[in-house]
């Protein structure tokens, strides 16, 4: 039965448009960054301002773009059973610098509320194991979201 559901997986990813694959990507990368906002259970209002502004930075989405993939995005992080569903696209598709600017935002967001709950830190650590992110570049990119809090 597996072996069925990873043919068809296989072949129904084969038949996607570049364009749908590029949806898929974008969608995969904000349920990451959901998965930062909902760790400790609340969306504060900075939060749901800076995710937006994030994905049209990171991905260069326009704002409409990015409202509606956040919406999509919650569906689809709702029903996901781990991380490694959303970092296997990415690691097919992003380069380092990408992946780097990724995890930024998901720091960035995690202190957006003025404070890093575990949860938080827990998702964003095992998120950059899952992209083959070096510790020191979790580190680099943790720093920089500190700093720019400032």
């Amino acid at each position: 039965m597996l072996a069925k559901l990873k043919q068809f997986l296989t072949s129904h990813s084969e038949a996607v448009s570049p364009e749908e694959k590029s949806r898929q990507l974008n969608l995969a990368a904000i349920s990451l960054l959901l998965e930062v906002v909902f760790a400790d259970e609340t969306l504060s209002d900075d939060e749901a301002k800076l995710l937006p502004q994030l994905l049209t930075k990171t991905l260069s989405l326009t704002q409409v773009e990015a409202e509606e993939l956040i919406a999509e995005a919650k569906k689809i992080q709702g029903d996901a059973i781990s991380l490694y569903e959303f970092t296997k696209e990415i690691n097919d598709q992003f380069d380092v610098e990408q992946k780097q600017k990724l995890i930024l935002a998901m720091w960035k967001l995690a202190y957006a509320d003025g404070q890093l709950c575990q949860y938080e830190d827990q998702i964003i650590r095992r998120t950059s194991e899952l992209l083959y992110l070096k510790h020191s570049e979790l580190i680099q990119m943790r720093n920089i979201a500190i700093e720019s809090q400032t």
